[in-house]
């Protein structure tokens, strides 16, 4: 089969991307032909192709910087349809969220290979409009731009033969919207194989201390998420003595006065792959504190995949799919949605080391077994193929 993704995050950097990639190196390993549209970091005017794991890779050029280049700029729209403008033999076509420069180029190439049975699929990872992460996260003019991102985020799905979603609240507002159950599919976040990382020499890289009690988060947060995580820094830090919090990656929140100053308390911002990889090797517990909000409730949290990978424990709260599925499989601490929980948890997982060597074990086996890339894309392949035949598939709703 030919495959075409489309995605609005900036290529190699985060987001979709790497729920989009993963996914076409899995089928173009099974013998598929895999295109795969996204940002380019720095063109402006040029596509740049490469091959990577199989998959065929267009890094298109985007006029806006900064947050802009998200997938809004119309210049990209066209520069993405110019570069498909040869194609016409697409079995399916992927468009990895609905942002413009990704429906857009989507419906068009759909339509330019209908006559060859095309069929168009969106994905839904993330609930960015009408309350959602927008809401939680930004200010000033980006709220002015909700009701353009929450039609962008809707008003396609319709439009579309079939969705993917990652979380049942997502794939639950797809049925609302009016899309057939049984055109609407949940797709979680897959793992990468497992990965053997020795704490004690990832800690000797950082300059850690070997006996330190060692709490990490990565990536960006919510501001009620940051809350949470602030109050436990605070507990931890006062509870415990030997206790280092760390935060990786580009948070997105103001720091409380009192952790900026606090000497085991640091934010160390964007790191490279290797030190990100040391710093998920060297920690005891990541935590994860996802209010039990909307934007919460509807996502998959993708830095835990890579947590159980490295076979680390996670502590987090009892919000969303993520949470449900590693609690059935006590692959992590899970906890209700508060400080108090929050802060036994981790110190449970402190205290008990053969408690956490259980955790990090079924982490490990969640991400080799249930939640690893192949397995997922496996069954995708097969619903993909069953689409050929939606007629039917309507017919037995």
């Amino acid at each position: 089969m030919r495959f075409l993704f489309l995605n609005h995050n900036v290529a190699w950097s985060g987001g979709t991307f790497f729920r989009a990639f993963p996914i076409g190196r899995a089928l173009a390993a099974s013998g598929h032909d895999v295109t795969l549209l996204a940002i380019s970091p720095t063109r402006r005017l040029r596509v740049d192709e490469q091959r990577r794991d199989g998959v065929r890779v267009l890094e298109t050029p985007d006029l806006f910087w900064g947050r802009g280049r998200s997938g809004w700029d119309p210049w990209d729209v066209v520069r993405r349809i110019i570069s498909l403008h040869g194609n016409r033999e697409w079995d399916v076509v992927h468009s990895w969220d609905c942002r413009p420069v990704a429906i857009l180029p989507a419906l068009w190439a759909r339509s330019r290979a209908a006559p060859h049975g095309a069929r168009l699929v969106t994905d839904w990872a993330d609930w960015w409009g009408r309350g959602g992460t927008q809401g939680e996260r930004d200010r000033g003019f980006a709220r002015v731009a909700w009701p353009v991102e929450t039609f962008f985020e809707e008003h396609f799905r319709r439009s579309a033969d079939a969705t993917t979603a990652i979380s049942s609240a997502l794939r639950d507002r797809v049925v609302r919207l009016g899309v057939p159950k049984n055109r609407v599919r949940l797709l979680p976040q897959g793992c990468d194989p497992p990965v053997t990382i020795d704490r004690g020499a990832a800690r000797a890289r950082l300059g850690m201390n070997v006996r330190d009690r060692f709490v990490l988060y990565v990536g960006r947060l919510n501001q009620k998420d940051a809350t949470l995580l602030f109050e436990l820094a605070r507990r931890l830090l006062a509870a415990h003595r030997d206790a280092r919090f760390v935060l990786v990656g580009r948070h997105g929140q103001v720091l409380p006065g009192d952790l900026v100053g606090h000497a085991r308390f640091s934010a160390v911002g964007v790191v490279s792959e290797a030190i990100l990889e040391d710093y998920l090797g060297a920690c005891d517990v990541s935590v994860v504190p996802l209010a039990d909000t909307l934007a919460s409730r509807a996502r998959w949290p993708s830095k835990v995949n890579r947590l159980l990978s490295a076979g680390r424990a996670v502590v987090i709260t009892r919000v969303g799919d993520l949470a449900d599925r590693l609690e059935r499989q006590r692959a992590a601490m899970v906890t209700a949605p508060s400080v108090d929980d929050l802060f036994d948890g981790v110190s449970r997982v402190f205290d008990d080391e053969r408690l956490r060597a259980n955790i990090e074990d079924a982490a490990r086996h969640l991400a080799a077994g249930e939640l690893a890339w192949p397995r997922i894309v496996g069954e995708l392949e097969a619903w993909y193929k069953s689409l050929r035949d939606l007629d039917i598939l309507d017919s037995s709703a």
